[in-house]
């Protein structure tokens, strides 16, 4: 019997991630595994925006770490927290089959987002979420929301926020979607490179892991996430960009697998400063949709250049000093 060792985060979404795989281990592939908790840096700085503080790979420094050093054999991530580049030494093993990946509304006292009063509080840290929503509502106010999903909806829970915006693949995995009051629709708030999927990670020289866990990739998610998180690498690699990427498909026309990638570019200067008092309106999205055929991880990559192609012709250029909220 193999024994192995996941390193994963302690909050409470984390664990359940690596419980999962846990799980899919020992069922599927007859593995003993023991889980390694560890706090990152992500967890430990919440007083900043993450794009101040180095972007979402302050979640997964401290988990490879361990799998260089041979503490862990292998880390699990959501992919959306994930960098679009691994460091050197380190491969994504396997993406599993996506759960959920739309946003959802969550309120105490609001049934959705038309319903909320003019000017109402928004907590969300993602400058991907306040450029979108503020596309939808420009009398919005986004302030920051950070801290794990618990935290997130108790600061909701304390008044802080007349709503929040969170993954709604986070709350249904930890049992929690009747918090969700509203599952936003796709073309409305375009989710995020990854969201919904999750990932394992494993040192490259490690081919026995690499061909075992190849066994349990979920192929069609993972075409799908490559060609989001192309898009983001070829924008600039940051998860903290002002950038949603989403594939609907594969859908298959004729005798062929067509893949569609739809992706939309803010800018969150203009956003942040427009109010329903200020008179300013935020900076209309760029917006881009193509398809192809996608059967291979080179044409998932393809389509992934082409559409951040697109979105440069139309004006969308990133810097890393952009207003956060």
């Amino acid at each position: 019997m193999k024994k192995v060792v996941i390193a994963t985060r302690e909050s409470r979404l984390a664990l359940w991630q690596a419980e999962h795989v846990k799980a899919l281990l020992e069922s599927r592939l007859g593995w003993q595994v023991d889980l390694l908790g560890m706090t990152t840096q992500g967890d430990q700085i919440l007083d900043r925006s993450l794009s101040e503080v180095g972007g979402k790979g302050l979640f997964v420094k401290e988990l490879e770490v361990a799998l260089s050093e041979g503490r862990a054999d292998l880390a699990v991530h959501s992919l959306k927290d994930v960098p679009m580049d691994l460091p050197e030494g380190f491969a994504l093993a396997c993406v599993l089959e996506r759960e959920d990946p739309r946003d959802a509304f969550v309120s105490n006292q609001f049934s959705c987002l038309a319903d909320l009063p003019q000017g109402s509080v928004v907590g969300t840290s993602s400058l991907r979420r306040l450029v979108l929503l503020k596309a939808l509502r420009p009398d919005l106010k986004i302030e920051a929301l950070r801290g794990n999903l618990d935290t997130r909806l108790r600061k909701l829970d304390d008044g802080q926020y007349h709503a929040i915006v969170l993954a709604a693949a986070g709350l249904k995995r930890l049992g929690l979607e009747a918090r969700i009051r509203a599952a936003f629709a796709t073309a409305d708030m375009l989710p995020a490179a990854g969201q919904g999927a999750l990932g394992i990670e494993v040192r490259a020289d490690r081919a026995d892991l690499r061909e075992a866990l190849a066994t349990l990739a979920h192929q069609p998610s993972w075409l799908a996430v490559t060609a989001e998180r192309t898009v983001s690498r070829a924008m600039g690699g940051s998860c903290s960009m002002p950038l949603a990427a989403f594939t609907q498909g594969p859908v298959t026309q004729g005798s062929n697998d067509v893949m569609q990638l739809n992706a939309a570019w803010g800018d969150p200067s203009t956003a942040q400063a427009s109010s329903g008092s200020s008179g300013v309106l935020p900076t209309p999205l760029i917006r881009v949709q193509k398809t192809a055929v996608v059967r291979s991880f080179d044409e998932a990559e393809a389509l992934g250049e082409a559409v951040a192609a697109q979105l440069r012709a139309g004006g969308a250029v990133w810097t890393s000093n952009a207003p956060t909220p």
